[in-house]
């Protein structure tokens, strides 16, 4: 293999690993402390050139042993908080806001009436952004936004048998490292059957869905956290989650049966409660015998999922 393909694939592993560990928030990590040290890479560009035109093996050896140590050296400097508020000699705040009082507090909400279909798709998106569900609402749906950056939306569309409730949050949303973006807690109306459909970047869910007749949710998500609680207000509840490196909890009711599906590359699997079966799904031991039961799907590139019962 190339010596540039083992270099490149080493400083991949480092920055891939640094952000896990910054999702899963094992440390805090500084990237400005990291950036002024930007030439050692072209250091280590030239080793590498020079190295790689002889083919020599313990210049290869070299070169890497360099780059691992200069990487520590990195990882060590990034992990030390900040004197200043600056980058690169040029003061952050031009760029970046750090001013965690520069937010505006916004409110949505649209009416429910007795025209509300049964059935009501919510569709929410957004990146940078923690999402609380929790408690009901006499209004259809509601949501009390802190913004520090982009621009939210809440639309609602109805024909013969569907409502649809689309919430929208775009451009950029001043995710800050340590202290976060924009705050949504939402509500929604107890009566409908809903169907959640969730599309996110960087960020955080936590909803507690325990007291709401929900069909489906689906979430597609980068890095982020996502905490649910599942109720058992329905015959059959479905459950998908779709991730690149993210923290998943799950909880759901004891009473119901369950299964899961996996396809999970590296991610770590947590089913306290549950049997796996030969064909590599899980299942509750009630899960034949319960009239009402959570079908979960997961799917995860380097994610650690975990499916409790309460």
């Amino acid at each position: 293999m190339k010596l540039d393909r083992i270099m490149w694939g080493i400083v991949l592993l480092f920055i891939g690993g640094v952000l896990l560990l910054e999702n899963f928030h094992i440390i805090d990590f500084y990237w400005r402390n990291v950036w002024r040290f930007w030439p050692i890479f072209l250091i280590i560009a030239g080793v590498n050139i020079l190295f790689n035109r002889n083919k020599s093996q313990i210049g290869g050896i070299v070169s890497i042993a360099i780059l691992v140590v200069t990487l520590g050296v990195l990882f060590y400097k990034g992990q030390q908080a900040p004197e200043s508020k600056r980058w690169a000699d040029v003061n952050i705040e031009d760029s970046v806001d750090f001013d965690n009082n520069d937010t505006e507090h916004l409110s949505f909400s649209h009416p429910f009436t007795d025209s509300v279909s049964t059935k009501t798709v919510l569709n929410v998106s957004g990146g940078g952004t923690s999402f609380d569900l929790k408690g009901s609402t006499d209004s259809l749906i509601t949501a009390d936004v802190e913004k520090r950056g982009g621009t939210f939306s809440l639309q609602t569309e109805k024909t013969d048998s569907i409502t649809t409730v689309n919430f929208k949050m775009k451009g950029n949303s001043k995710w800050n490292m340590g202290d976060g973006g924009n705050d949504v807690k939402m509500k929604l109306n107890i009566k409908p059957t809903w169907e959640i459909h969730m599309n996110m970047g960087a960020g955080e869910v936590n909803f507690d869905l325990s007291q709401y007749k929900v069909r489906a949710f689906n979430f597609d998500g980068g890095a982020a956290a996502l905490d649910i609680k599942i109720g058992e207000l329905l015959p059959i509840t479905d459950v998908n989650v779709k991730t690149g490196v993210a923290d998943v909890k799950i909880k759901i009711p004891s009473n119901s049966g369950c299964r899961i599906k996996t396809k999970t590359g590296l991610s770590s699997k947590d089913f306290t409660g549950f049997t796996k079966l030969e064909d590599g799904t899980y299942e509750t031991p009630n899960y034949k015998a319960s009239a009402k039961k959570i079908f979960i799907n997961l799917d995860g590139g380097l994610s650690s999922f975990e499916v409790n019962r309460y």
